[in-house]
């Protein structure tokens, strides 16, 4: 894994919001809510401050890619073992790298292993009924970039209205983290074998549903927010079965 840092260590930061607030006042928590990239101090000088430069400057994005290679491991770690407290650990400084990096691979690895599990089981009967299927990246790309950006954002926006303050950031962070137990599942998802396929494709939607439940319930503080979670939790699994459906049938 490519180690990425584009500033100081990340430390206690406000990349809570997003985008971050500018100006001296405001944003999460009645704070000063001034835009702080991670390391910086809570007094800084008011140029350090506001460095968000719009939504389409590549630089007003880098905190959020300013992230080690042990802290990345630390959290695909935990993103597989639920009770480890993820969403204590993206608190402070929820990163956008490692979820980028794990829906591209998850494309990909969908695209090739689809087609190659495919091909283990029609050839067993006729090879010539069976063709490299180039729409299967296509798929993958709309549905997992689709699902990444867009399902955080609905459910964030959710959360807001029945009263609980989710961060759209973490939020994102932590979904794109749910994805990379797919990522092993795809190669295991390569047995010709159509009973252990879906043995574990359930495993492994249970597995990352239960993921999403948990994070979710520990950043309500307490409001009833089952259904929505539920929801959540539902739509995770749906996935799952998308995922073994669509490439690996």
């Amino acid at each position: 894994m490519i180690r990425v840092s584009v500033g100081n260590a990340v430390g206690t930061s406000r990349l809570q919001q997003f985008p971050p607030a500018l100006g001296g006042t405001g944003g999460v928590g009645g704070g000063g809510g001034g835009y702080q990239p991670p390391g910086t101090p809570a007094d800084g000088d008011v140029e350090t401050q506001t460095n968000w430069k719009g939504y389409f400057n590549v630089a007003s994005y880098a905190p959020y890619f300013n992230v080690d290679t042990d802290v990345v491991v630390d959290r695909l770690i935990s993103s597989v073992y639920p009770m480890d407290g993820f969403f204590r650990k993206i608190d402070a400084n929820p990163d956008m790298y490692g979820p980028l990096w794990i829906t591209t691979t998850l494309i990909f690895m969908l695209a090739a292993f689809g087609n190659f599990a495919t091909y283990l089981m029609q050839r067993k009967t006729d090879l010539n009924i069976w063709s490299f299927d180039v729409g299967y990246f296509n798929w993958a790309a709309s549905v997992m970039y689709g699902y990444a950006a867009a399902v955080p954002a609905i459910f964030f926006f959710l959360f807001q209205y029945f009263g609980s303050r989710p961060s759209l950031v973490r939020f994102w962070c932590m979904w794109g983290y749910s994805l990379f137990i797919f990522i092993p599942a795809s190669v295991l998802l390569l047995i010709p074998v159509e009973f252990l396929r879906w043995v574990i494709i359930i495993l492994v939607g249970g597995a990352s549903s239960w993921f999403i439940s948990l994070n979710l319930k520990e950043c309500t503080e307490g409001a009833d927010m089952m259904v929505l979670i539920a929801s959540a939790a539902v739509l995770q699994f749906t996935l799952a079965l998308f995922i073994k459906v669509f490439f690996f049938a």
